[in-house]
């Protein structure tokens, strides 16, 4: 197979026996994540439906059929919810109902001192598209509804049937089948305080065309337990329960209630709210302020997710079901804030290894030194990747795998002096070429190093003098991309091979940015994101664009060199909401005109053009008219969709739009350019990352 295509998650007793076992050992749980002589061996039974793995700490049950984990225990105290959604553990396709089917023990702890076990559960599509219809109801396990709410506790036997390779929220199925195979894996090391698992993707060169939706390892935990989440600084929380979900008045769109008991009472709880950038958050998840106890997710790696660094997805939230279980999701291939794709062509040979993703369960006081603890832990499972007991499938070993590095030299004549501070930098599977649009004919989206979920790709933070050292690369050809705040564009260099095993020094590769002329001014600072302008630093709340006609009842109307960007320039340009006392954000907005105004001290030259440089992070309006002194410069469209308002973000897919108009346009003394968004739905305007006018000359 080529390697260009295969580059392509109690009791107060139990509480207490926790804590008396970490005090008593005087080690946090992550030093107990190496095995001592004292750890139980690890152990593995077949009782006919399920797995059963043990350590003498965790206690996992994976069912034969799905691939789901029914149940995690913490020395018996049960982690998973059953109330809404897909319960327990699940990765959001699995292989039941495949062609074939195999259940088996990849690493049988008998073997090797009871040191790992590993279970796997494959089927094998034959290339045959299985139906996406509803699955008749499983008698041991019905569906949900009004009348018959969930059980609160697992049944005993197989549970409800989740159905086949193919993609399907709770209760039903969505998209296409799948002509790919499945492998589903769970690993259990001795000593271990988390459980590791991972899918294996295939599509074999008999295979026809196919593509894979919306992906995910989910978890819905317990509810009677879990009463805190853990993000980021911001979003650090006690949280509502299922009770204050159900009892919540709607807004505007299914996902978000306005709370009317609990913690929050009279906050509006948006799932959207807990989203993060997955290249900064290696651990969340959610935690029990009565039992002591959390489960988080760890990604080792950002390999083997979608769209490199600045992509927000879901983390942690209530399920947005009836009962709303706590919830944590680990997407790889995610469709938010302009999302990712993965298309797989007819006969293409394919295979993606997802994972493996360690599941965390640890102990302590507080809520904050369990999450303190699993920061820690997610930097000891950096340090292992890649895992030496990962076999049999596309997951290159430590040895073949390469250290690239190189510096990267930023030659900009217009900001000498500059550095490259917060620098990024990525190989990523070589970007795909622009296609012409055909009159009648839909161009199929190119997929870039924003959007693969199809390739790994490899991604470091370098240092503001441009160095940067990427590890643990896997053999292939690759696209070199660099980011870095105050830097409009990227770098990009392709064609780069790296062999097996090794180091790989680039050496200084020159970044010139793009200028088409001279900057007459800038708002913003080149980072693809909002977060800079008034309640950028601060978005996770449901609404702002609703807040956007209160801060701002005239509009914006900003001075270069007299206004400042921070507290003058709202995060999002939405239609002016006409309704002032507006609290659902279901209403509609007239058409809102940003003003800004500058001194130019003489009229360009006969010949001059203006170059209005867009660069957008968050897309919903169709597009924006641009007047220059009241005459009109031109209309900015093909505007794409990325969801990134009505989800609170300030980060959706990064795009630049440029406006070319006539220097005439302009004149010596006091001008005024206008962006206007049209009339429309509150959430359908623009979230920018900054906005540029540069003066070019005849071209």
């Amino acid at each position: 197979m080529p390697s260009s295509f295969r580059l392509a998650r109690f009791s107060g007793f139990t509480a207490i026996f926790l804590l008396s076992l970490f005090s008593a050992t005087g080690m946090s749980p992550a030093q107990q994540q190496h095995p001592a002589a004292g750890d139980p061996p690890v152990t593995v039974t077949d009782n006919g439906t399920s797995f059963i793995l043990e350590n003498g700490y965790l206690t996992a049950t994976i069912n034969k059929k799905t691939g789901d984990m029914t149940s995690l225990k913490v020395h018996g105290l049960e982690t998973q919810g059953y109330v809404s959604g897909h319960h327990a553990g699940y990765w959001e396709q699995n292989p039941d109902g495949a062609a074939r089917m195999e259940a088996k023990i990849t690493i049988d702890p008998a073997t090797n001192g009871g040191e790992r076990s590993e279970v796997s559960i494959k089927g094998w599509s034959d290339g045959k598209s299985l139906n996406a219809g509803p699955h008749a109801a499983d008698p041991d396990f019905p569906e949900a509804s009004a009348a018959t709410p969930a059980p609160a506790t697992l049944p005993s036997g197989v549970p409800r049937n989740r159905g086949t390779l193919v993609t399907r929220p709770p209760g039903g199925n969505r998209g296409p089948g799948l002509l790919v195979d499945m492998e589903i894996r769970y690993t259990l090391g001795r000593g271990e305080h988390g459980i590791y698992t991972y899918a294996i993707f295939t599509h074999e060169p008999t295979y026809g065309a196919t593509q894979i939706g919306e992906s995910r390892y989910g978890m819905k935990l317990n509810g009677n337990v879990f009463d805190w989440l853990s993000i980021d600084v911001q979003r650090n929380m006690a949280m509502p329960n299922g009770y204050d979900w159900d009892h919540a008045t709607d807004l505007n769109m299914k996902e978000a209630r306005r709370l009317t008991t609990g913690v929050k009472k009279g906050v509006a709880e948006h799932k959207y709210d807990y989203c993060a950038d997955q290249f900064d958050t290696p651990a969340f998840g959610w935690s029990s302020t009565t039992k002591n106890v959390g489960i988080y997710f760890i990604n080792p790696s950002v390999e083997f997710l979608s769209s490199g660094p600045k992509h927000l997805e879901l983390t942690g939230h209530l399920d947005d079901g009836d009962g709303g279980d706590p919830t944590l999701l680990d997407y790889w291939r995610g469709t938010h804030y302009g999302g990712s794709i993965l298309p797989i062509a007819a006969g293409e040979d394919w295979t993606k290894v997802v994972g493996p993703i360690f599941i965390y369960v640890n102990s302590a006081h507080t809520p904050a030194s369990m999450f303190a603890d699993a920061k820690r832990q997610a930097v000891i499972e950096q340090a292992k990747w890649p895992y030496p007991w990962v076999k049999g499938v596309d997951y290159t070993p430590k040895a073949e795998r390469s250290t690239v590095t190189g510096q990267i030299l930023l030659h900009d004549p217009q900001a000498p002096g500059a550095t490259l501070p917060n620098l990024e930098v990525g190989l990523a599977y070589p970007d795909q070429p622009e296609v012409e649009a055909q009159p009648g004919v839909r161009t199929p989206e190119r997929m870039t190093w924003q959007n693969d979920a199809k390739h790994y790709e490899f991604w470091t933070r370098g240092s503001a003098d441009g160095r940067f050292s990427i590890p643990n690369v896997r053999p292939g050809t690759y696209e070199l991309h660099a980011i870095a705040d105050g830097v409009l564009g990227e770098y990009a260099k392709a064609d780069i091979t790296i062999g097996s095993g090794g180091k790989v020094d680039l050496g200084k590769l020159e970044w010139v940015p793009v200028r088409y002329g001279k900057q007459l001014w800038q708002i913003g600072i080149p980072n693809r994101s909002a977060s800079e302008f008034l309640n950028g630093n601060d978005h996770w709340h449901w609404g702002e664009y609703i807040q956007y006609a209160k801060l701002f009842p005239n509009d914006v109307n900003f001075t270069i060199g007299k206004s400042d960007f921070r507290k003058d320039w709202f995060i999002y340009q939405v239609p002016h909401d006409l309704d002032p006392n507006d609290t659902t954000g279901r209403g509609q907005g007239r058409e809102t005109p940003w003003k800004v105004n500058f001194d130019l001290a003489e009229a360009p030259a006969k010949g001059d053009h203006g170059v209005l440089r867009l660069a957008l992070a968050g897309v919903s309006a169709k597009s924006i008219g641009v007047t220059v002194n009241g005459q009109d410069a031109g209309t900015v469209t093909g505007l794409i969709y990325n969801a990134t308002i009505n989800r609170d973000g300030v980060q959706g897919s990064w795009v630049e739009k440029d406006l070319t108009f006539d220097g005439s346009l302009l004149h010596a003394g006091t001008n005024t350019l206008t962006l206007t968004v049209p009339a429309g739905g509150l959430t359908s305007g623009i979230a920018y990352d900054v906005v540029r006018l540069e003066l070019a000359p005849p071209q």
